[in-house]
């Protein structure tokens, strides 16, 4: 078995203009999502994220608030997942419940070092 890291990407909902109700129809999703991928036994972890986020760059430990200008989408979360391949890792991905809000999943392998 493998672990990857699915990390979300794409507009905050409130810069779409989403009523409350929407939103609210929106974290249905996810969470209809989260129950369909625990009850498959695929969920090791995983989060939402504040929009605002600090950079720490350099060897002088540059502090920056964001959100950053040179960033178009804001990473909203992220979910780790267990699974036998990167065929059923993308299979999972189908479900992102933002596809149709123009939203993007980045799919990466985990990378794990013997110590």
């Amino acid at each position: 078995m493998k672990d990857f890291m699915m990390i979300f990407l794409g507009a905050d909902y409130a810069e779409q203009g989403l009523s409350p109700e929407q939103m609210q129809e929106r974290m249905g999703k996810w969470f209809a999502w989260n129950t369909k991928m625990r009850e498959q036994g695929v969920v090791k972890s995983g989060d939402a994220l504040h929009s605002t986020a600090k950079r720490i760059t350099g060897e002088n430990r540059t502090v920056t608030d964001g959100p950053f200008v040179e960033s178009k989408e804001l990473i909203g979360g992220y979910y780790i997942i267990t699974v036998a391949d990167e065929a059923a890792a993308l299979e999972v991905v189908q479900d992102f419940p933002d596809f149709d809000l123009g939203g993007t999943v980045e799919l990466r392998e985990v990378t794990k070092f013997d110590n």
